[in-house]
């Protein structure tokens, strides 16, 4: 079911049932959204961990930073 067709079937319910449906539709995305964040801080943990355990390489590796010298330059400047 299409946002439109949604919309249009919410327009054949009285204000008071589709304020109710509005505000469950609201809890799910709330509960949704509670579920996904501890999936993001495992993630953030996770890149975090793969920074630190790759963080003496590019330390003593002068050859894997040699592009961080283009750091800040715009590329796609006009000119």
């Amino acid at each position: 079911m299409s946002k439109t067709e949604i919309l249009e079937e919410l327009k054949k319910l009285g204000p008071a049932e589709r304020l109710s449906v509005i505000e469950l539709a609201l809890q799910q995305l709330r509960g949704d959204l509670e579920r996904a964040e501890p999936i993001r801080e495992v993630e953030k943990r996770r890149l975090e961990q793969a920074a630190e355990a790759l963080y003496d390489d590019y330390a003593a590796d002068g050859e894997l930073r040699a592009f961080s010298i283009l750091d800040g330059q715009d590329f796609y400047a006009q000119g």
